[in-house]
């Protein structure tokens, strides 16, 4: 039995979705574990472009399994509609090569509205969240104040349920942001019109997911976000609100049994990230605006500008040790063409003194990058197949990362296009 677990290093936008569905060939079941409908995984194939956010990557592979897990965050309105955009599109989503966990949790309604009534109030202090509703759905999932999809079977029991969440929930809606409360008849729509379309995918993964370890089945577990957006190692309170890690894996697929031998880490070129908190690599102004729009770097989910900087060692350093990395899939060393000097950012300055350490989460803004430059390749690389056909520069470049961070780079991406990819011997 094969596993492997496909994950992100840094703050998340690496392109897992583009690995994801480069190995899903390899794989016989991939599996979302964690997150939600709050991110954009791009995928650039044979059948057009397509940015998922809650369908596992491997969805464009025939004969392959794709399993939303207990931990993710199951938004039935977003995966109804992002069903239906996929096959209009020639990609068909039946249960066949689609399965829901029954123990995933719903992210129901007044998730949504919650998230940005949260983020209006905090203002200036806000988290950056897309308001998709993923953080009050991760606080409600640990008190105990979710739906499980598999309770969509059982409707006596479901509609009481619901009852009592609504009345609770709807305390903090009115008192606490003075907003309109819910009532059973708007949730009976959400039923109908999100809640029963999901049904048929709904099922007891963790007994199918037994037999298929039992038949020596291979599977890919494909993470959300990165390392430094987990919400216990991440540059908290700027995460997520689940764990992005590849350890949480097994705990999120629905097997708790199962291990992910390999751990690919996600890694770009240089660094991007989405949305608010620390990000000492950054850079500003025109040098920014021109690696932004080399790059085409704006959000999957929000097309909002991600911030950009030169590759982080430190953080992807960390990022690496917290996954677990035994290989990395290094994407987009194609943007950096263009550039006469690479900029690296190769240490931290905290206080005055370099470090090689990733600082805890309230030094971050003390942080600042010490940047070195490596030559650039000042050439088109995009048709490159092989480690041998790279410049030398660009070589070079590659394996200074992969000696700063400690870890073998696998893969090297030098486009979109699913064949357009190194593989390193």
């Amino acid at each position: 039995m094969k596993t492997c677990a496909i994950v992100g290093i840094n703050w998340g936008d690496e392109g897992k979705g583009r690995i994801v569905d480069l190995l899903t060939a390899d794989y016989d079941i991939v599996i979302r574990y964690q997150g939600g409908g709050n991110a954009g995984h791009t995928v650039i194939n044979d059948k057009g472009k397509f940015a998922l956010h809650l369908l596992p990557s491997g969805i464009f592979h025939d004969n392959v399994m794709n399993i939303l897990g207990n931990g993710v965050a199951l938004d039935p309105e977003n995966l109804v509609k992002e069903i239906r955009e996929v096959a209009f599109r020639g990609v068909p989503v039946t249960p066949e090569n689609l399965k829901i966990s029954d123990r995933a949790s719903l992210l129901l309604p007044w998730h949504r509205d919650l998230d940005a009534l949260e983020e209006q109030r905090l203002a200036e202090k806000k988290y950056g969240s897309t308001k998709q509703g993923i953080a009050p759905f991760y606080s409600d999932k640990y008190q105990k104040k979710t739906v499980m999809a598999g309770e969509l079977f059982h409707p006596e029991e479901l509609r009481q349920h619901l009852q009592e969440l609504m009345e609770w929930k709807n305390l903090t809606l009115t008192k606490v942001y003075g907003s309109e409360p819910y009532t059973m008849d708007m949730l009976e729509k959400w039923l109908r019109d999100w809640c029963e379309p999901v049904m048929p995918y709904v099922c007891d993964t963790g007994r199918y997911l037994k037999a298929a370890k039992a038949e020596g089945k291979s599977i890919l577990f494909e993470a959300q976000l990165g390392s430094l957006r987990d919400l216990d190692y991440g540059i908290y309170p700027y995460t997520t609100s689940s764990n992005t890690l590849a350890a949480y894996a097994p705990i999120g697929s629905g097997l708790p049994s199962l291990r992910a031998e390999e751990v690919i880490g996600v890694v770009k070129a240089y660094s991007t990230c989405v949305g608010e908190g620390p990000f000492v690599c950054e850079m500003f102004g025109e040098e920014a605006e021109k690696l932004r729009r080399a790059g085409q770097e704006y959000g999957a989910k929000t097309g909002r500008p991600r911030r950009v900087g030169p590759v982080d060692l430190v953080a992807t350093r960390y990022g690496v040790e917290m996954q677990g990395a035994t290989k990395i899939a290094l994407t987009k060393l194609d943007v950096l063409s263009d550039m006469e000097k690479i900029p690296v950012c190769v240490r931290y300055r905290v206080n005055g003194e370099e470090t090689d350490d990733f600082p805890f989460p309230t030094q971050l803004n003390k942080a600042e990058p010490v940047i070195a430059y490596a030559d650039g390749w000042k050439c088109d690389i995009s048709g490159i197949r092989t480690w041998e056909d790279l410049p030398e520069a660009a070589r070079n470049y590659v394996t200074m990362i992969e000696n700063a961070v400690g870890c073998p780079i696998a893969y090297v991406s030098v486009g979109a296009e699913r064949e357009s990819i190194i593989v390193r011997a």
